[in-house]
């Protein structure tokens, strides 16, 4: 048995066995997000045609002016943000997949205001 030394190669391996079990269809996509040292990035995919259907992160324009793209205020607005690009899609139910990460600080801070804006999961 290989050991997993690092915290990136245990979220993978908790990543894979979630993916395993999760799958985004057309009538309920799934809410992807993705959080690296700087940025907090989210998606939502259709699995079942192999598409991206909405995404935000800290890196775009409409983000607008941060303190820091890192915190949980950053969080927040691109939670904020990927709820109204799946409004517009016509997207209101979801599947969350937090893609191996706890349930917790940024994670939850986003996925609590996508449900705040209207998301579904």
């Amino acid at each position: 048995m290989i050991k997993k030394t690092s915290k990136n190669e245990l979220r993978k391996s908790v990543h894979k066995r979630i993916r395993k079990k999760l799958a985004g269809s057309s009538e309920t996509p799934r809410l992807c997000v993705f959080r690296s040292l700087n940025h907090i990035y989210a998606q939502i995919i259709d699995d079942e045609n192999g598409v991206t259907l909405a995404a935000a992160s800290t890196l775009d324009k409409e983000a607008g002016e941060l303190t820091s793209r890192t915190n949980m205020e950053a969080a927040k607005r691109v939670g904020t943000m990927i709820a109204e690009k799946a409004k517009e899609k016509g997207i209101t139910t979801v599947v969350f997949d937090r893609n191996g990460y706890k349930y917790h600080g940024r994670v939850a801070a986003l996925a609590e205001a996508a449900r705040e804006n209207g998301l579904d999961f």
